[in-house]
């Protein structure tokens, strides 16, 4: 038996053995599960947010909005973020010879309208451009100096192009880079990120020169930059960029190939294994906006054969109200348990027209913006696993444990997506640290209640913590455990 398939028959096992364990004890909406510290997933490095394109339209604000919002979004007391991606524009023709113009606000707006740092391939750069969005990468850095940047590009400029326009090719299964201009959008790249190094201090941790790029998106006249590259050719341009890298004297390493979904990374992972081209890889990344827990097991595991980290580098979903909000965070849980990678990444943090893909929600051009209820269902993870935590297994998939790196404090998250409130039991015999109930702090968020204290929800006997949940919430339990 592979060791693919190990996991999802035990999988399949803790799940059975829950519920015949609850209809026994006439309790089939308790949960009672285990949760083993020895067992180590993986040793988290934080959580995140892309900076397209919210960045690009809060940096114009004044001062004193900016620095709270990054307040908001860095603190340890607020999200917790400490990872962020720059978007690297390409930049549509000014003259518009070949696209429409505005032709982006007819759907994400006119925020997806990206700066190009040249306009043709013989310009030169003009530095003072995406001012907006590298205020707001400056003032992440000045209030998080731990902060890991990562740079990424949705599309080459667009007199790279087949079709002169940043959107795609006419046939959205097409590429859009020519080949003898993959050299130049190379370079184009790397001298943005040694830009950034040389004037302010910022050193990308990674470059990922691809967004979804094995879709069929991506067209002319669409609503954001965007380039489809065939596998081969994500290959091939891989291999003319990873020396230009390493020749820049910067340290930043190659990630990719952040596919729409897991099993288009798999796909895309497999192709460059074969290949011999992951030895120019330095990180995997994946979007997952679609997959199964089967293939978020294959692909953790396929990438971890490969020696190289794994991000979950951008992912989102609309819904309804808190129970939208939720089954986002069972996304999150699972993506954490599953793919088990060292960093997981929000796509916006501002919205205007909606509050599930987003923590954050106001008016871009009116400079206002409040918390939504997303934000504190998000803090039940980010404030509390912290970067540096080791997250640990639990044998409940509605369930995320990680202890703290001197395993002075264990953190639990249990979710509750039902219409009726839940009972976990969760045993903590393997946890010899474990003192009293006193030591547990708890937290919970539910259509009512924003990171509120819960302690009454929660007891302890022996080693048995007993936690009760009410309909639709999610609830942090935070554990000192004694020396």
């Amino acid at each position: 038996m592979t060791c693919i398939s190990k996991q999802i028959v035990i999988i399949v096992a803790c799940l059975l053995s829950t519920i015949a364990w609850g209809q026994s004890k006439g309790l089939q909406d308790t949960l009672r599960y285990e949760i083993n510290p020895h067992m180590v997933r993986q040793h988290f490095k934080g959580w995140g947010v892309s900076l397209c394109w919210w960045a690009g339209q809060c940096g114009k604000w004044d001062d004193e909005k900016i620095d709270e919002i990054i307040t908001w979004l860095v603190s340890p007391e607020g999200l917790n973020y400490n990872i962020f991606r720059y978007n690297i524009g390409g930049g549509d023709d000014p003259r518009n010879r070949h696209c429409e113009l505005h032709h982006m606000a007819k759907g994400k707006g006119l925020r997806a309208e990206m700066e190009g740092f040249k306009d043709s391939i013989g310009d030169v750069y003009h530095w003072e451009r995406d001012a907006p969005q590298r205020k707001i990468m400056l003032k992440i850095r000045e209030k998080r100096p731990d902060a890991i940047f990562e740079a990424f590009s949705n599309s080459c400029p667009y007199y790279m192009t087949y079709s002169g326009c940043v959107a795609g090719h006419q046939d959205g299964g097409k590429d859009n880079l020519r080949p003898e201009y993959y050299e130049a959008f190379a370079r184009y790249l790397v001298d943005v990120c040694k830009h950034y190094k040389d004037k302010y201090g910022i050193e990308f941790k990674t470059l990922a020169p691809f967004n979804e790029s094995a879709t069929n998106y991506w067209r002319a006249n669409g609503s954001q930059e965007g380039c489809h590259f065939d596998y081969d050719s994500q290959i091939k341009f891989i291999q003319v960029l990873a020396p230009i890298l390493r020749q820049s004297g910067l340290k930043t390493e190659i990630s990719t190939a952040d596919e729409t979904s897991v099993g288009q990374a798999i796909a895309g992972l497999e192709r460059y294994v074969a290949a011999g081209a992951d030895k120019f890889v330095g990180q995997w990344n994946t979007h997952t906006y679609g997959g199964s827990i089967e293939e978020k097991i294959r692909y953790g595991e396929l990438a971890r054969m490969t020696g190289k980290r794994l991000w979950m580098s951008e992912t989102g979903a609309g819904g309804k109200g808190i129970a939208g909000n939720l089954n986002m965070a069972q996304r999150l849980i699972d993506d954490m348990r599953y793919i088990q990678p060292e960093a997981w990444i929000d796509w916006q943090y501002m919205e205007e027209a909606n509050d599930q893909w987003c923590t954050i929600r106001g008016s871009f051009d009116g400079h206002t913006f409040a918390k939504v209820k997303n934000y504190y269902v998000r803090q039940q993870c980010s404030r509390f696993i912290r970067q540096g935590y080791d997250v640990i297994a639990t044998e409940c998939r509605q369930s995320l444990a990680a202890v703290s790196a001197n395993r002075d404090t264990l953190v639990i998250v249990a979710l509750n997506q039902d219409t009726i409130a839940k009972t976990h039991i969760i045993d903590l015999s393997q946890f010899s640290q474990l003192s009293d109930g006193s030591n547990i702090h708890t937290y919970r968020t539910s259509a009512s209640e924003n990171l509120s204290d819960a302690s009454r929800s929660v007891s302890l006997d022996g080693n048995n913590l007993f936690l009760e949940l009410p309909a639709q919430s999610i609830t942090t339990l935070v554990i000192k455990l004694t020396k």
